[in-house]
Parts: C-alpha cells; structure tokens; sequence
C-alpha cells in the first residue's frame, strides 16, 4: 500500500483544481475568440457570452466565501476583475460593444497567472 503525508494530497489537490481552472479558462478563452472572428451576433456569441457569465458566477461567488484561501486583497481585485468581464460581456450582447479582444486579453491574463 501507499502512504502518502496530508501535505503531498493536499498538493496534488491543489494543483488539480489548478489545472481544472487553467482548463476553464482556455475553454472561455476558446470561446471568446471564436465569438470575436464571428461577430457579436453570431451564435459563437451567445455561447461565449453565456460561457463567460456562468464561469465568472461561479469564480466570483468562491472569492467572495470565507473559505477562500487567497489573500483578501487578491480576492477582492479577482472579484473586480471578474464583475468587468461581467459587465462586458452584458454590453456586448445589448450591442453597446463589438469586440470581445478586451475580454479575451483580461483573461488569458488571468489564466497565465494560475500557472505561476
């Protein structure tokens, strides 16, 4: 059998939950991306639109628990950051916006983070 510390689990949990992240970021991004060579009314729109609210719903909503492990300050900028992408995103689709290349740059810039 094999005996592993709580340290090592706890590693080898953190960094999956890393890589599940760093997934959902590329997934997002992937989805952008087609959106912006599509246009803002196409249907690659939509479902980057709706991709990105649900994925930043969700990131947003674990920030803002007290569970969360990162430090306030990085919390709060990862909040403010995601309630933007939010917002962009919303614009877009009331067509106020046409590019997505703003939001595709913010969060490749998130994603690239998760790998340091």
């Amino acid at each position: 059998m094999y005996q592993f510390s709580y340290a090592e689990v706890a590693q080898e949990s953190s960094s999956t939950a890393r890589e599940r992240e760093r997934e959902a970021f590329d997934n997002m991004i992937a989805s952008l991306e087609r959106a912006e060579t599509a246009g803002p009314r196409s249907r690659e729109a939509i479902e980057a639109i709706y991709v990105t609210r649900n994925l930043w719903s969700i990131l947003v909503e674990d920030l803002a628990s007290a569970e969360n492990a990162l430090p306030e300050e990085l919390r709060a900028s990862l909040i403010s950051i995601g309630l933007w992408v939010m917002r962009e995103a919303e614009s877009i689709r009331l067509g106020r916006v046409e590019s997505f290349q703003p939001m595709i740059e913010i969060t490749q810039m998130i994603r690239d983070g998760l790998e340091s």
